[in-house]
């Protein structure tokens, strides 16, 4: 039975999403680098983000929500997703959207994310408060009252780590299919790579793998914070999956694994270096990485290589978490 099973979701995503080797990339690196394709899950763009709905969704419906409320940065893929996932069940949606990156780039607040939110035309809020959870988590309670005093049931699906992590069980789920994919394959894997930034993905694969019984390495590659805050982060989210599971709440959390090379210079931003991957990728294999999340953890990937962190002849499985939308943001990648 699956570790899951028990809980309440909905049906979003497309499973399994196909695992392969990235030949290219594999013959030029000395290394064996396979491909979990979860930005080809089907929701708009696909992406990470529709396993997680898939638990949120469920527990909104199990507690006859009418109205989803989410908050996430101007090219949010997060926000994106909620949205497709409300319009394809037909549940109202609200978003709130943050000014994280300080840009006033055209591009950046009307194109990628921020076009297909407004596409499919979600009632959308702004809020200037920079990088700050806490505060756009209340932001959120404020409106859910607000519908609630107009006989609304609203349901919130929040941005801090202070609250029961559902959609990390949507990468518990992944774990397993993961698993089973390797074992169809006859692939001995040496180390997982995953952009870890909410960490629902990093802390949900990282659970599954664990009591699915596989203790492999699992490197974060940090997308929005330095590899110590990250790593409380993800041992937090972690203990909260274990125990929503009815495990061991240290089943995972003495193997937390994070780097933060690829940071710089932080959140939504992209070195030249970052950029070079993303054009190396697109170049090599003809797959997009997204400037926020998936060039810095396929960068970090490399970097590993490059450390002798992963070994020549060594097996990799790098979780490609989606993004491609947010390509179209940064239109100065290609100039030059």
């Amino acid at each position: 039975m699956a570790l899951t099973s028990s809980f309440p979701s909905v049906s979003l995503a497309h499973k399994p999403t196909v695992l392969e080797q990235l030949h290219n990339v594999s013959s030029q690196s000395g290394v064996n680098v396979w491909i979990k394709r979860d930005d080809c899950t089907g929701l708009l763009f696909g992406g990470n983000k529709a396993r997680q709905l898939e638990y949120y969704i469920g527990q909104a419906l199990e507690e006859q929500a009418d109205v989803l409320l989410t908050t996430g940065a101007v090219q949010s893929n997060h926000v994106r997703s909620t949205v497709a996932a409300a319009r394809k069940l037909g549940i109202d949606v609200e978003v709130q959207l943050e000014n994280r990156v300080s840009t006033n780039s055209a591009a950046y607040h009307n194109s990628g994310n921020a076009l297909l939110v407004k596409l499919m035309g979600a009632t959308v809020h702004h809020i200037d408060i920079g990088d700050d959870e806490d505060a756009a988590d209340k932001a959120l309670d404020r409106r859910a009252d607000v519908l609630r005093e107009d006989g609304r049931r609203p349901y919130i699906i929040p941005l801090s780590n202070a609250h029961t992590p559902w959609g990390a069980l949507g990468y518990v789920e992944a774990a397993e299919e993961l698993l089973k994919q390797q074992q169809d394959f006859g692939i001995n894997v040496d180390h997982y790579v995953v952009a870890s930034g909410s960490a629902s993905t990093h802390a949900g694969l990282l659970t599954g793998l664990r009591a699915s019984g596989s203790n492999v390495p699992v490197h974060g590659i940090c997308v929005r914070r330095d590899a110590t805050s990250q790593i409380e982060r993800v041992k937090k989210k972690s203990t909260a999956v274990a125990r929503l599971l009815n495990l061991d709440p240290d089943i995972a959390t003495d193997s937390i694994i994070c780097h933060d090379d690829a940071l710089w210079p932080g959140y939504g931003m992209i070195s030249d270096a970052v950029a070079d991957t993303l054009k190396y990728m697109a170049q090599s294999e003809g797959i997009v990485l997204d400037p926020t999340y998936t060039a810095k953890s396929f960068h970090g990937l490399r970097s590993l290589v490059k450390q002798g962190v992963i070994a020549g002849g060594e097996t990799v499985v790098y979780i490609h978490t989606g993004g491609s939308p947010a390509i179209f943001a940064y239109p100065e990648l290609t100039q030059g």
